[in-house]
């Protein structure tokens, strides 16, 4: 059926008005929903509940945010705080070769034992080392003394008989002890080299470092301490033996000065049968120069 002109004109014009209300009809619906996150975002993410944050919006983004920070701070809190490793031990005294050269030093000798036995293992080895002396020792044991002087080993000045509380006394009885030590070891081998010594337990001062130092001695502490000379009542010879061996191979690394004992401490004899090679191959061991 043909339709006149006059009718297809107004089924065009009814058309257009059709579709003009449903885009404005769209159009509103459109700005409705843009317009609901502001109204929804208005009220501070703190008071309101998660439960009744849309899922996906952007709302729900300022309550995740916070997390991590908040756990950071805690995470810093309970790291180890950073420690610089120190230069120097107590009062100024030598902790370390200043080289990679690792140094053993044997304290509170010369003992007519372990003395003898330990030269032995060092000439074997061809290793030099340091012996700390005390001077009642020295006294007793002269022949020991000019053993070591001969096997090339450093001699140290370890006071006159192991007065830890030697540190805190008068300066001229400092300088009295340190003296009558010395005397004696130079009468076991005259003229001998005394460049080093050593406070015992560590025990430096300033007054004692400076009084060595005006008698020509470098003070020296230690880097590696295996407390071989704590042998607790429970503990058998093999367990405090092995004990020495872990504990030196755990911590001598380049420039350390091991502190060891020869005197009363036949264990550590034991102990540096297996450390010495052990040693050897790993680092250079000398005397301190």
């Amino acid at each position: 059926m043909r339709l006149s002109h006059t009718r297809k004109a107004l089924l065009i014009s009814l058309s257009l008005i059709l579709v003009g209300l449903l885009g404005q009809a769209a159009a509103a619906e459109s700005s409705r929903t843009e317009a609901a996150p502001p109204a929804v975002t208005s009220t501070p993410a703190a008071s309101a509940p998660a439960s009744t944050a849309p899922a996906g919006t952007p709302a729900a983004k300022p309550s995740t945010k916070p997390a991590p920070v908040k756990t950071k701070p805690r995470t810093e809190s309970t790291a180890i705080p950073h420690r610089p490793k120190a230069r120097t031990g107590p009062a100024g005294s030598r902790l370390t070769t200043g080289t990679k050269d690792v140094a053993l030093t044997f304290d509170d000798g010369p003992d007519p034992a372990n003395t003898p036995a330990l030269l032995k293992i060092l000439a074997k080895e061809k290793v030099k080392a340091t012996f700390c002396l005390v001077g009642e020792n020295v006294k007793a044991h002269p022949d020991l003394v000019r053993k070591i002087a001969a096997g090339g080993h450093a001699l140290c000045n370890h006071t006159w008989n192991h007065d830890l509380k030697l540190g805190k006394k008068k300066a001229a009885q400092i300088r009295a002890d340190m003296k009558r030590t010395n005397d004696a070891i130079r009468k076991a081998v005259p003229g001998a080299k005394i460049s080093y010594f050593r406070s015992p337990g560590g025990n430096f001062t300033p007054q004692v470092v400076k009084i060595a130092k005006e008698l020509g001695m470098s003070s020296i502490y230690w880097k590696v301490d295996p407390r071989d000379w704590e042998h607790g009542k429970t503990e058998s010879d093999g367990a405090h033996t092995s004990r020495v061996i872990n504990s030196v191979k755990k911590h001598t690394r380049p420039g350390a000065i091991i502190l060891s004992h020869d005197y009363a401490q036949p264990d550590t004899i034991r102990a540096y049968r297996v450390l010495i090679p052990y040693l050897r191959k790993r680092f250079h061991l000398i005397a301190l120069p």
